[in-house]
C-alpha cells in the first residue's frame, strides 16, 4: 500500500477496519454536472440497455470516459490503497431510474472478476445524491475477510447482476447505508458483502463504479479485454496489454471541456 500524502490516513485506516470508506468532494461540480450529461448521452445512443447496465464494454471508444477515470483526484485516491501503478480493469454506470430502477442484490464483487491475484480497489462515484430513499449501497462492514463466494443465478428478482450471494452469508441486521453526496466517492474491497435496494422514489440515483488495479495484477482474458487502461505508472512487463486512449471525433462523441486536448 502506497501512503498517498493526499488521503489522511484515518481514511485509509477505516477501509483496512471496516472494508469501506467515504471520501467526500472528490471531483467537483462542473465534472459531476458533465457526467450526469454522459449518462443522459449514453442512455440515448444504447436505447436498448437498461440505464443500470451502462456497463465496461462501452468505455474502450468513449474520451469523456477515459477521461474521467483518469481524473487526477480519483487516482491520487486510488493511489492510497494500490499504490502508484495504476490501470483500470473495468468501470459501469449503475443509474437506476426513479420508481422502477432496479436492486444489485447482495454480493462479493471479487467473485465475478477475472484477476490474479485479487489486488483490486473500487471507488463508487456519486452522480447523484446516494441516500436510503433512493437505493443507495449497503455493505456488511467488516466482512471484507471473507472467502469469495460463488454468486447463485436470481432469475426470481430481477436486478442489476442477476445474481446473489447464499443467504445464510448474509447477516442483514448488520446492514449500513452508505450515504455518498454527489461528487464524493465510496471505497470497497473485492470481498465486502454489498448490494443495494431498488428506487422506488421520484428521484435518480446515478453512479459510476471504477475498478482500479496495480499494474501487478494479471486480467486472465482469452482475448484482449475491452477496457484495461493505463492511467498511471508503469507497466508491468509480461502482464497486461492496454488499450490506446480513444480520440475525440466531433459529431460522434458528447462534446466536453477539454476534448480538444483528445483529438
Amino acid at each position: 500500500m502506497n501512503n498517498s500524502p493526499t488521503i489522511p490516513t484515518e481514511i485509509i485506516d477505516q477501509y483496512h477496519r471496516d472494508g469501506y470508506v467515504v471520501v467526500t468532494n472528490a471531483i467537483d461540480p462542473d465534472l459531476v454536472q458533465e457526467t450526469s450529461q454522459h449518462i443522459d448521452w449514453l442512455q440515448q445512443k444504447h436505447p436498448n440497455l437498461r440505464p443500470e447496465n451502462l456497463h465496461h464494454r462501452l468505455v474502450a471508444s468513449d474520451p469523456f470516459w477515459v477521461r474521467l477515470i483518469s481524473d487526477d483526484r480519483l487516482l491520487d485516491i486510488a493511489e492510497a490503497f494500490i499504490g502508484p501503478d495504476i490501470a483500470l480493469f473495468a468501470s459501469h454506470y449503475i443509474s437506476k431510474p426513479p420508481i422502477d430502477g432496479r436492486p444489485v442484490l447482495w454480493h462479493q464483487d471479487g467473485s465475478y472478476w477475472p484477476l490474479q491475484p485479487m489486488e483490486v480497489v473500487t471507488l463508487w462515484l456519486a452522480i447523484d445524491d446516494s441516500t436510503p430513499e433512493n437505493g443507495c449501497m449497503q455493505v456488511i462492514p467488516r466482512t471484507q475477510g471473507t472467502q469469495l463466494q460463488e454468486m447463485k443465478a436470481r432469475p426470481d428478482i430481477p436486478s442489476v447482476l442477476g445474481s446473489s450471494i447464499a443467504e445464510e452469508l448474509v447477516d442483514t441486521a448488520k446492514a449500513v447505508d452508505v450515504i455518498v453526496e454527489a461528487g464524493g466517492v465510496s471505497v470497497h474491497h473485492p470481498n465486502l458483502i454489498h448490494g443495494s435496494n431498488p428506487n422506488t422514489s421520484s428521484k435518480r440515483r446515478a453512479g459510476l463504479t471504477i475498478r482500479y488495479i496495480p499494474t501487478s495484477t494479471r486480467i486472465v482474458s482469452e482475448t484482449t479485454w475491452p477496457c484495461a487502461f493505463l492511467l498511471r505508472g508503469e507497466a508491468e512487463p509480461g502482464i497486461n496489454n492496454y488499450r490506446p486512449k480513444p480520440k475525440y471525433v466531433p459529431g460522434h462523441h458528447m462534446p466536453f471541456s477539454g476534448c480538444t486536448d483528445w483529438s
